[in-house]
C-alpha cells in the first residue's frame, strides 16, 4: 500500500489542480504567516474547483476554536492540519463540531520530545495522524530542512503505518522514496520541495515527487 501523499502550500486553483491530476491524497491550504499565506475567501474559490474526492486540509498555527470553526465552515476544508501550542482539548471541540468528517492531523517538531508527545497523539481518539516536521528558528514549516531519519527512525518511527505518521521537512523528488524506505510511514508531505518559487508550484516536480512516493518500497 503507497502512502498518503499531502501536496501544501497551495495558493491557485492551477496548482492544486496540478497536485490532484498528478494524484495526490490531499492538497494543503496555509492559514499562517507564511510567503504561502492565503485568505478563507481564496481557499473558498480554490476548493470549489477541486474533485469532491480530494481532501483540503487547511493549517493553522495557534488559532482558535472560533476562528477554525469559521474558516472551516466557510472553505468546506476536509481537514485541518494544528501546529505548536494548540490546547489538548481543541481536537475533541473539532470533533464534536464537525464529527468524523473532519481529519484532524497535529504536528511535532522532530527533538528530543517528539517521541513523547507522538506517544500522546497517537492515544488521542480525536487525532487522526501526526505530522512528523522539522523546525527552524524562523518557521514552524515548509523549512525546506531534513531532519536525522536515522534517529528518527530508532525512536519514533517504529510501526508508523498503524500510528498514522506522517513524513515532512526538506522532502523532495530526489529524497521522498529515500523517507520512505528508511522511515516507512503512513503519509508524506511536501511544500517548497515541489515548489518553482514559493506559493508556486512546479507541475513537473510535483508529478515527480508523487510518482516517486507511491513507488517507493516501506515494506
Amino acid at each position: 500500500m503507497s502512502p498518503w501523499i499531502k501536496i501544501c502550500g497551495n495558493t491557485s486553483l492551477d496548482d492544486a489542480r496540478i497536485a490532484a491530476d498528478a494524484g495526490a491524497d490531499a492538497v494543503g491550504f496555509v492559514f499562517a504567516p507564511s510567503p504561502r499565506k492565503v485568505s478563507a475567501a481564496q481557499v473558498k474559490a480554490i476548493v470549489s474547483g477541486l474533485p469532491a474526492s480530494l481532501e483540503k486540509i487547511g493549517v493553522f498555527v495557534d488559532a482558535s476554536f472560533e476562528d477554525l470553526r469559521a474558516t472551516v465552515r466557510e472553505t468546506e476544508l476536509t481537514g485541518v492540519q494544528l501546529h505548536c501550542a494548540t490546547s489538548q482539548e481543541m481536537p475533541a471541540r473539532l470533533r464534536a463540531e464537525f464529527g468524523p468528517a473532519l481529519r484532524i492531523l497535529r504536528v511535532v517538531h522532530f527533538g528530543p520530545d517528539a517521541a513523547t508527545l507522538a506517544q500522546s497523539l497517537a492515544a488521542d481518539p480525536n487525532v487522526d495522524a501526526t505530522l512528523v516536521d522539522s523546525r527552524t528558528e524562523t518557521a514552524v514549516g515548509g523549512t525546506g530542512t531534513v531532519f536525522d531519519w536515522q534517529a528518527a527512525r530508532e525512536i519514533l518511527f517504529r510501526n508508523a503505518v498503524q500510528r498514522r505518521l506522517v513524513v515532512a521537512g526538506g522532502l523532495n523528488p530526489s529524497n521522498v522514496a529515500g523517507a520512505i524506505q528508511i522511515l516507512r510511514p503512513w503519509g508524506v508531505d511536501v511544500v517548497s520541495g515541489v515548489e518553482a518559487a514559493p506559493g508556486r508550484k512546479d507541475p513537473a516536480k510535483v508529478s515527480e515527487f508523487i510518482a516517486n512516493a507511491r513507488s517507493a518500497d516501506r515494506k
